[in-house]
């Protein structure tokens, strides 16, 4: 069984209006949170093989956030990522080596949202448990939802996922404390 994780960068900051998008930094609300979210997914054991990650600024100081490893992961940047569509990001989930157990894929809305709702399937949507009804309301920054993939990476695509989990900073006692 293999692992898929998917995360939205945290919360970046708007106050640099010269700046382009792809330039913006995460704020301080979206640094904490994305430390809180380093020390739930440490709890869980969640520590990807394989790190996916946009070449955004705001994505790659979520992934400096979630280090160090216990293993250092593969980490591979991308520009096809960034602000990527379900189907640019499953056609770069779809290469990933079939030896390669878990994945971390580090991204943007609204692209990140409608692959884990497409991951998930029409059958998981329509059951509406309390973790899908949460996905289905939304994807906030900084949000990890789990996948566990019994088929091979090469063949990923709609409802290849069963939705093991899904948590948000807010959700995170630590990150009440500091927000």
């Amino acid at each position: 069984m293999r692992q898929l994780l998917l995360m939205r960068h945290a919360k970046s900051a708007w106050d640099g209006p010269k700046l382009a998008d792809h330039a913006r930094p995460l704020n301080t609300r979206g640094r904490v949170a994305a430390l809180a979210m380093r020390e739930a997914m440490r709890g869980l054991g969640l520590a990807p093989d394989l790190v996916l990650v946009s070449s955004a600024r705001r994505t790659l100081q979520t992934l400096e956030a979630l280090e160090p490893w216990d293993d250092t992961p593969l980490i591979e940047p991308s520009d096809a990522l960034y602000l990527a569509t379900p189907a640019q990001m499953l056609k770069v989930l779809n290469t990933v080596t079939e030896t390669t157990r878990s994945v971390l894929l580090l991204g943007h809305n609204p692209g990140l949202h409608e692959l884990a709702m497409l991951l998930a399937g029409p059958a998981a949507m329509a059951t509406r448990d309390t973790m899908t009804q949460r996905l289905i309301e939304g994807y906030p920054t900084g949000a990890l939802a789990e996948f566990s993939v019994p088929g091979p990476w090469g063949k990923l695509g709609e409802g290849g996922g069963r939705l093991v989990r899904f948590l948000a900073p807010r959700d995170l006692p630590e990150f009440a404390r500091e927000a």
